[in-house]
C-alpha cells in the first residue's frame, strides 16, 4: 500500500473517528430496532447493528496495521458525544422519526460521503481489500436509503412532517459541520479539502432539511 509515512497516523485518527461513528450507528440501529412500527423494519436494523459493529473492527484492524499507538488513543470528539446524548435522548422520548434522521439520514450521510472520499485515496494508494471495502460502502448506502423510505412514510401516514424536524435536524448538521472542523488539520495534512467532505455529506440530506424556514 503506497501511504506515505507522514500519512499514517493523520490517516489512523481519520479512521478512529469513523470507528466511533460506526459504534454509535451500531448502538443505534438496536435501539431503533426497539421501536420499529413492524417486523421487518426490527429485522434490517438488528442487522445493520451488526454490520456497522463489524465495519467498527474493520476500521480498528486497519488503524492497528497504520499507527499501532493509535489503535485505543484517540478520545472522542465532544461532538460527537453530543450527537450520542441527543440520539439517546431521541430514543427515551421514543422518537422514531427523529432518530431516522439523525442516524440513517444525516449520520449515515456523513459515513457514505467519508467512506467514499477515503475509498478514493485508498485507490490511489492501491490499497488491499478492495472488495471488502466496496462491501462495508455498499452496506452503508443500504441503511441510507432505509432511513430515506422509513422517515417518508412516517411523513405519508401523518406520524410526522418535514417541518416539524427541521430545526432539530439542523441542530444535528451543525454538529456534524463542527466534527469536520475538528478534522480539518488531519483532512490537509493528506492533501484533501474539509469543506469537500461537508459538502459530500450535505448532498445526502434532504432538500426540505436544508431549505429556507
Amino acid at each position: 500500500m503506497l501511504v506515505r509515512p507522514d500519512e499514517r497516523v493523520p490517516i489512523a485518527r481519520l479512521l478512529r473517528f469513523l470507528e466511533h461513528g460506526e459504534r454509535l450507528a451500531s448502538d443505534c440501529a438496536t435501539w431503533q430496532a426497539k421501536l420499529a412500527p413492524e417486523p421487518g423494519m426490527t429485522r434490517f436494523l438488528l442487522s445493520q447493528s451488526r454490520q456497522e459493529a463489524a465495519h467498527a473492527l474493520v476500521f480498528r484492524g486497519a488503524i492497528a496495521w497504520l499507527a499501532p499507538r493509535h489503535v485505543g488513543g484517540c478520545p472522542l470528539l465532544p461532538s460527537l458525544e453530543e450527537y450520542r446524548r441527543r440520539l439517546e435522548a431521541a430514543v427515551a422520548r421514543r422518537d422514531w422519526a427523529e432518530t431516522l434522521l439523525a442516524e440513517q439520514i444525516i449520520l449515515e450521510g456523513l459515513g457514505e460521503a467519508i467512506l467514499k472520499r477515503v475509498e478514493a485515496g485508498l485507490v490511489k494508494r492501491a490499497a488491499p481489500f478492495g472488495r471488502l471495502r466496496r462491501v462495508l460502502i455498499h452496506q452503508e448506502e443500504a441503511h441510507h436509503a432505509f432511513g430515506r423510505r422509513a422517515l417518508e412514510r412516517t411523513f405519508v401516514e401523518g406520524r410526522s412532517a418535514p417541518e416539524a424536524l427541521q430545526a432539530t435536524g439542523l441542530g444535528y448538521v451543525a454538529l456534524i459541520e463542527a466534527m469536520v472542523a475538528t478534522l480539518r488539520d488531519l483532512f490537509e495534512t493528506i492533501d484533501e479539502d474539509p469543506s469537500a467532505w461537508t459538502a459530500d455529506a450535505k448532498g445526502y440530506l434532504p432538500m426540505w432539511l436544508l431549505a429556507e424556514r
